[in-house]
């Protein structure tokens, strides 16, 4: 692979963004109005109003009043998937083992993965936090950004996430474990790939149930659930999980799971536990919504699936609104690679946290950037526009918090203090028109 160039960050040049409207990732979100942002090698180094700034040896860059913002973090990614709608399900088990049967077409995988890590990047998603991939993928393309050879965005990598025979995404970016040992050895593989995190997928969800009102049936048994969380606590992992049930959220947090990866609707005992516990809810309301909210003709879905999705959609609703009416941490992730949901539309899951969630364009933003750093351990490096961060930013024409379809095109992308001054996003229309009425 050919050297990505690092420009200013690799050559220590103090770089001037001049003119700036800055929305600095705290939960005020107030706009600083003509501020200056410095970015020394991939590090701020200060943001002041333009006549306190010190400009002494820097390269400036007039940003003419827009509006410069964190870079978004989305926290629930699979990297290997483009979002393409699909007719009919999948084989993805068989697909998978296709894919992987030899070097080239691995190779050409790889390939793959990486050009929708660069998606990511251009879209304004400066982090993003993988769980469940193809083999050690999402760690390689980690590994290849850090060294220069391509362009990603900050990636905290699971992996191939754990399931069990016949359960959620087992066989295509999550190992099938047959017993604890099983399970057990996978944790140790994740580790010797230098994972970041450990995913397990709990439960089914809309496109395994069968019947109406079944999604997010319990998969793998509690005391997988528990030894799985036992270890990677051991080894210094957390533990994210699928989970798409009221009963499964229950023992997904009585087993130790850090995060809840989609949610149910919440009863007593649960947000008591998820408050006991000190876990923390990724909201996902992207993937559910086609399935839920699409006419049939549009969506393709069967009966089944669209009774499903509406179920699901609203248990994810629920649960957002209680954690924040509780205080339980909440983090927002748009499952990427689900079926309608492409690697260049993260900012679609803040207009819905707004909409159907009820939560402010500010308190939305700062979800998506601070709080999201937070919550994945990087907050003391990423998520807000401070001295000392590294220069993960982005740029809007617009105000966002006057609307949030402002993210959908960003002007330019600083990530790790390197200037992207044309992202290149290549949409997909069709797809595009669909969602955009819902917003």
């Amino acid at each position: 692979m050919a050297k990505i160039g690092t420009g200013a960050a690799a050559q220590g040049k103090r770089t001037a963004y001049i003119n700036a409207n800055v929305l600095d990732g705290t939960q005020g979100m107030d706009v600083l109005e003509n501020h200056v942002v410095v970015v020394e090698g991939r590090h701020i180094t200060d943001v002041a109003p333009l006549a306190d700034a010190d400009l002494s040896g820097c390269e400036t860059f007039d940003l003419k009043g827009a509006y410069l913002l964190p870079g978004l973090i989305n926290m629930h990614v699979h990297l290997a998937g483009n979002g393409k709608p699909q007719k009919k399900q999948r084989d993805n088990e068989a697909l998978v083992k296709k894919i992987m049967a030899n070097g080239l077409t691995r190779a050409v995988a790889y390939r793959l993965v990486a050009e929708y890590a660069r998606l990511e990047l251009h879209s304004g998603v400066t982090t993003i936090r993988t769980v469940g991939g193809l083999g050690d993928f999402d760690t390689r393309v980690r590994d290849d950004a850090a060294a220069g050879r391509l362009e990603a965005p900050r990636i905290l990598a699971a992996n191939m996430g754990i399931s069990v025979p016949g359960g959620h995404m087992a066989g295509s970016v999550a190992i099938a474990a047959n017993s604890i040992p099983e399970a057990l050895a996978q944790v140790e593989a994740a580790k010797a790939q230098g994972v970041d995190l450990i995913k397990l997928m709990i439960t089914g969800g809309v496109l395994d149930a069968k019947e109406k009102g079944t999604p997010g049936e319990l998969k793998m048994k509690p005391d997988m659930v528990r030894a799985v969380c036992d270890k990677a606590h051991e080894l210094g992992f957390v533990v994210a999980a699928h989970v798409e049930s009221t009963e499964g959220v229950r023992m997904a947090l009585e087993c130790g799971v850090d995060s809840i990866e989609h949610g149910a609707a919440p009863t007593d005992e649960v947000m008591r536990l998820f408050k006991e516990r000190k876990s923390f809810l990724c909201t996902t309301l992207s993937p559910a919504l086609p399935y839920a909210l699409f006419d049939r003709s549009v969506s393709c879905a069967s009966e089944v699936e669209q009774f499903n999705g509406n179920m699901v959609f609203e248990g994810i609703i629920a649960n957002a609104k209680a954690a924040l009416e509780q205080g339980v941490p909440v983090a927002l992730g748009n499952d990427v690679g689900c079926p309608w949901i492409t690697q260049y539309d993260f900012w679609r899951e803040l207009c819905y946290f707004e909409k159907f969630v009820g939560a402010s364009r500010s308190f939305a933003l700062h979800t998506a950037t601070l709080r999201n750093a937070q919550l994945a351990g990087i907050g003391d490096i990423a998520g807000s526009i401070e001295a000392g961060k590294e220069a993960d930013m982005i740029v809007a024409a617009t105000n966002p918090l006057d609307d949030l379809r402002a993210l959908r095109t960003v002007k330019h992308v600083i990530h790790r203090g390197r200037l992207i001054v044309k992202p290149r996003v290549k949409r997909k229309t069709a797809i595009d028109s669909e969602l955009d009425k819902f917003l």
